[in-house]
């Protein structure tokens, strides 16, 4: 009886025999993409019941004056499962995928699938202020990513699927097919063409009707648009990208500080306490900011600021315009805080949903400003374009924010404020934040995948593969002629390294300089190596990206670089194989 090792090499085979490379790549798209929905509606199942459970009848009685408990319990119990079950670190889910792609080749380790499957549900439905996109993608982008191993598919292959489980994990949660194709090009600088434009939209159509199967016709935005764009509007909208791309810079820059702040308490128990702590209390004074939000998003899309503010513990008189807009304020300012300590206490979760939330907040406070001083624009649009100016900013998506919100509201023909919007938003943003959150960290490190194919290449090349160890080294106090039989005399090489008795590079020496000297056998106790040594061209140094290797090269003129880690010599890289390396990893990223 055949095993199941050799059931699925049977599989292969005949994949090889009858099947094409492109035709198959397509179907593993549609499985992708079916994957991606699978994941991404057991993640909002899971979020729903922890919800309904503790807003539910069960603690009905004690719902508000448990607020405060309710986010530390949840990250208690994330704690528990990343130290005990996961055993790994889970990280941001684009973030993480980002990285993946631009230097693992799209290889992402296969616990990545559940990890923000269990621990996203439990942050978001017990308090935790963040959303579940970022934990859809991560989850659909390791589906992708282990399939595509799986199959034994090659490094562009996988980067493609991975791709097409962003777009089904996004197609299925907001059921907007176009902006998920768009959102994964945007994102994940994919190319687009034939041949990756196809299978993002076999996946994309599979998750969403994978999403339709499991969730009828609900919508998590269920909202028309009820009023048309006016063109007088257009000034107003110009303010609305202004005030949204400072909210922008807000959200990213208040983002970069309270992480960096957690990132000094060294304790993990310590970062849950604390972080817990203040969840809690800004929880208990506003609790709009409660998991995701979506209840506040449909409630001002629908012009009823009562029912979204109603669960603020305070007396608000909702005929007062302007207490009103206070409010709305307070809650888009807190939730760009809370958001990031439930990151930075252990939580895991998307930053997707919160600038949703905020957006909306910040839009539909400004039309009842304009409102109040005697304009007369409509809420639920500016509520609306609000959302996308601040997506555009925050995630530096324009193209994203535009095609989203028109697409999962029908409202097409709010196309041009959408635009205008968006784009004052992103640009404003990008002049004073280069880096998106999700892409912040890898730009530091200089391992962000951008449309600039030849960067792309260059930061897939992994330098340490290309370090060659065969030079013989030498040493300082070390004389000709001993240099001569122990160096010269066992090495194919006219580069020797120059290190002390700790390792750590010297110089070099090239067998043009002695070539003078070599024969003559009375200066073989005369002169010693450090007399006739030099310093190298360039250094290059371990961590350098292939970027700046190349560039050393370039500005060197060498043919061979030595490569220094921790002031210790390691070897040399050569300008041929570079080259070589690069010129096959083109080939490689560029052809399906």
């Amino acid at each position: 009886m055949p095993t199941n090792k050799s059931f699925f090499k049977q599989i292969l085979i005949w994949r090889y025999k009858y099947i094409s490379e492109r035709q198959f790549v397509y179907a593993l798209s549609v499985l992708v993409g079916l994957l991606a929905g699978l994941g991404t509606a057991v993640l909002k199942n899971l979020t729903f019941f922890f919800e309904s459970v503790l807003e539910g009848k069960f603690i009905k009685d004690f719902h508000y004056s448990l607020y405060f408990i309710f986010p530390i319990i949840g990250l208690v119990l994330v704690y528990y499962i990343k130290i005990k079950v996961i055993k790994k670190e889970i990280g941001h889910g684009i973030s993480t995928t980002l990285h993946a792609v631009s230097k693992r080749q799209g290889i992402i380790d296969s616990y990545k699938i559940y990890a923000s499957l269990i621990t996203a549900p439990i942050t978001v439905g017990f308090g935790g202020s963040a959303g579940l996109q970022g934990p859809a993608v991560s989850t659909g982008a390791a589906l992708g990513s282990t399939v595509a191993q799986l199959f034994h598919m090659n490094a562009k292959t996988r980067i493609l699927l991975i791709g097409c489980a962003t777009a089904g994990a996004m197609s299925s949660m907001f059921k907007a097919p176009v902006a998920a194709i768009i959102f994964a090009i945007e994102i994940f600088s994919l190319d687009l063409a034939f041949a990756s434009l196809v299978p993002l939209l076999l996946a994309s159509v599979s998750a969403v009707i994978t999403s339709y199967f499991f969730f009828e016709k609900d919508a998590l935005l269920g909202f028309k648009l009820i009023n048309d764009f006016a063109v007088r509007d257009i000034f107003y909208y110009v303010l609305l990208g202004l005030g949204t791309g400072i909210a922008s810079v807000y959200f990213s820059k208040i983002y970069f500080r309270i992480t960096n702040f957690f990132k000094r308490i060294k304790k993990p128990v310590h970062k849950l306490i604390f972080g817990g702590f203040l969840i809690g209390m800004m929880l208990y004074f506003i609790p709009p900011l409660y998991g995701e939000g979506y209840g506040l998003i449909n409630n001002l899309l629908n012009g009823n600021s009562i029912e979204a503010l109603k669960d603020l513990p305070y007396n608000i008189d909702f005929s007062n315009a302007w207490m009103v807009i206070t409010f709305l304020l307070i809650i888009a300012f807190f939730k760009a805080i809370a958001m990031t300590i439930t990151f930075s206490a252990g939580g895991v979760g998307g930053i997707f949903i919160p600038t949703l939330f905020m957006g909306s907040a910040l839009g539909n406070a400004l039309a009842k400003i304009i409102n109040v001083l005697g304009g007369n624009v409509s809420e639920s649009n500016f509520t609306l374009i609000g959302m996308a100016g601040l997506m555009a900013g925050v995630l530096h998506a324009p193209l994203t924010a535009i095609f989203l919100i028109a697409e999962i509201t029908g409202g097409y023909e709010l196309f041009v404020p959408l635009m205008l919007v968006a784009t004052i938003s992103f640009a404003f943003t990008k002049y004073f934040v280069a880096n998106s959150i999700y892409t912040v960290e890898l730009a530091k490190k200089g391992e962000l995948i951008t449309h600039d194919k030849d960067k792309n290449v260059l930061m897939m090349l992994q330098i340490d593969k290309l370090i060659e160890t065969n030079f013989v080294p030498i040493y300082p106090e070390m004389m000709l002629g001993k240099m001569l039989k122990k160096a010269v005399a066992n090495s194919n090489r006219n580069m020797f390294p120059v290190i002390d008795k700790d390792q750590d590079f010297l110089g070099i020496v090239l067998l043009d300089d002695i070539r003078s000297i070599m024969f003559d056998a009375e200066m073989y106790d005369k002169v010693d190596v450090q007399t006739i040594m030099k310093a190298a061209p360039e250094i290059i140094f371990y961590n350098d990206s292939a970027e700046t290797v190349m560039r050393k090269f370039k500005y060197s003129d060498a043919c061979n670089l030595p490569v220094v880690k921790d002031k210790k010599y390691v070897g040399f890289i050569s300008k041929s194989k570079l080259l070589t390396a690069y010129r096959n990893k083109l080939i490689e990223v560029t052809s399906l």
